[in-house]
């Protein structure tokens, strides 16, 4: 998770009131945690599965990445093990890489790869971290198949399990953070970028210099492996500096409302022209993609776990996200916007219907803490699925399901930890979550849909009195501006006229504020009201 944020954006933070629309939930979500002895905590891993079992590969030790070089992304927070761990009866096994060879080695000991489980192998791309090698950080151009069932039963037994890795060089796959799935028979390599070099907050071009390339495209391939021989057919990409310029996000198999399988790409971070993430979505098929600007997430901006689930009766697509990092989160009834980026706890929903619409559902159910960053959900794939992994909604029976696990993450002990992140205040979790599913009628149990349509950025803050506000419009309608001081006492009230849809800019000097002063700034709109802090320096 490489976040270079501009200072101009960091103090801003919102609170949304919105109109109530809730729901009866199609199912209830509930975790049960459980807790395998002498299992450690890992993060941004790479996974695969066979009989019950799983199979952990790369991630970080460690939790949130620090700020400065030299400590950032550092070689004691490289996972160098194999690890195989089975839920049920609550075991645990390693091995170490240290007897296959180094390219090997350095690639699987990385962080953030892509990676995708194709029946019993797993193939694993790119990935960031420190190669000795190379004497610096790097993102590894190298895809890795690994033959999953005897590589587990070789861990578990103290076997010799080299064999049983074969790897080649491309320099398509030099990515990390992106996402890795598939439709029909071609593989999707999504968003991601490059890094060379050294982590570093302030810029390629002082101190440690490194490279930062965005992919910005949809790369596309088939795979030919018959266990010896494994060719790489690469086919034509889709590139878009603007809306594929997405990294640490969630990108999830779907099926879309005309029956045929496909891919959303959920958010994602940063936009090509501001550090803040992505709110609208990619929507990807067999022949094409689409951006959706008429959906917005306000919820898990970062990767975090997310169960895909299809009603066939009623053509509804669910994807369900767990915690994470996003620009907004639930106060007390009220939509927060925040675009430092907290850890969150918010479990929601986005569900797309038979037309194509989208919209967005917070649960009543959160996670225990600030989790779900770096985390993955393990399906449990006895239950029927489509053969993309999406599950099958109507054919879940039973009163309450265990549809799969949530291992691992970040854990943090505060939202807000970038700045003043010394690597004590998170660590990588090792908690295992059952996930149960419940299919009733919820009467008692209501889901609110997030309905912010204004995207707002407000700066500069601290503000010497200048003010520059920036929103959305999705249809005309009345807007004003409000400024009033810390007792509430109203300063200035601004109506706004010339409107468009789209984007809007407002400019204007507010007189009379008192320098170390704290006002409020509300932006209203006849369905939402939205408030900032604003410190005067």
């Amino acid at each position: 998770m490489l976040n270079f944020t501009k200072s101009l954006f960091l103090l801003l933070s919102f609170s949304i009131s919105y109109l109530g629309f809730t729901q009866n939930p199609p199912f209830e979500i509930s975790l049960e945690p459980i807790t395998i002895s002498g299992l450690g905590g890992i993060q941004s891993y790479a996974f695969a599965q066979n009989n019950g079992k799983w199979l952990i590969i790369g991630g970080r030790l460690d939790g949130l990445h620090r700020r400065q070089p030299n400590a950032a992304f550092d070689q004691a927070g490289h996972n160098n093990q194999i690890l195989v761990i089975d839920p049920v009866s609550k075991q645990r096994w390693s091995a170490p890489l240290s007897s296959l060879p180094i390219s090997i080695q350095e690639q699987l000991s990385s962080t953030n790869m892509e990676f995708y489980q194709e029946g019993d192998y797993l193939y694993c791309i790119g990935g960031y971290g420190y190669s000795a090698t190379e004497s610096n950080h790097t993102t590894y151009a190298k895809i890795t198949a690994i033959k999953v069932p005897e590589l587990m039963d070789a861990v578990i037994n103290n076997l010799n399990f080299s064999s049983f890795f074969r790897q080649q060089t491309d320099a398509i796959f030099q990515v990390t953070g992106g996402r890795l799935k598939k439709i029909n028979d071609v593989f999707y390599l999504m968003g991601g970028q490059k890094f060379i070099g050294k982590y570093n907050t302030i810029g390629p071009n002082h101190g440690p210099g490194f490279v930062q390339e965005y992919t910005c495209a949809i790369r596309k391939f088939k795979i030919s492996d018959d266990g010896v021989n494994l060719t790489i057919n690469h086919l034509p990409s889709f590139v878009d500096s603007v809306n594929l310029h997405r990294r640490d996000y969630n990108a999830e198999a779907q099926i879309l409302p005309t029956g045929e399988q496909g891919l959303t790409m959920f958010s994602g971070v940063f936009q090509s022209t501001i550090d803040i993430p992505f709110l609208n979505s990619v929507n990807i098929d067999s022949t094409s993609y689409s951006v959706n600007n008429n959906f917005q997430q306000h919820y898990n901006h970062y990767h975090c776990p997310v169960i895909p689930l299809y009603s066939e009766s009623l053509n509804e697509m669910h994807s369900v996200f767990f915690g994470g990092l996003a620009q907004f989160y639930d106060s007390a009834g009220a939509l927060v916007q925040d675009i430092r980026v907290p850890f969150v706890k918010t479990i929601a929903r986005v569900t797309r219907d038979g037309n194509g619409n989208m919209v967005e559902y917070r649960l009543p159910v959160n996670m225990p803490s600030l989790l779900g960053t770096g985390a993955e959900f393990i399906p449990n794939l006895d239950l029927p699925h489509f053969s993309n992994e999406v599950f099958k909604l109507d054919s879940l029976a039973g009163d309450s399901v265990l549809i799969g696990h949530i291992y691992g993450g970040i854990s943090s002990t505060q939202a807000n930890i970038f700045l003043t992140n010394t690597g004590n205040q998170s660590n990588a979790s090792s908690q295992i979550f059952k996930v149960y599913l419940k299919r009733s009628n919820l009467v008692s149990l209501k889901e609110e849909k997030s309905i912010s349509q204004l995207n707002p950025i407000i700066y500069p803050n601290p503000s010497n009195g200048e003010l520059n506000i920036s929103f959305q419009l999705t249809k005309i309608e009345e807007v004003k501006i409000s400024i009033r001081d810390s007792k509430g006492v109203l300063i200035e009230e601004i109506p706004m006229d010339n409107l468009s849809l789209g984007e809007n800019l407002f400019k204007t000097k507010i007189k009379g504020l008192k320098r170390g002063g704290i006002y409020f700034i509300q932006l209203e709109t006849p369905s939402q009201k939205l408030y900032q802090k604003l410190i005067v320096d």
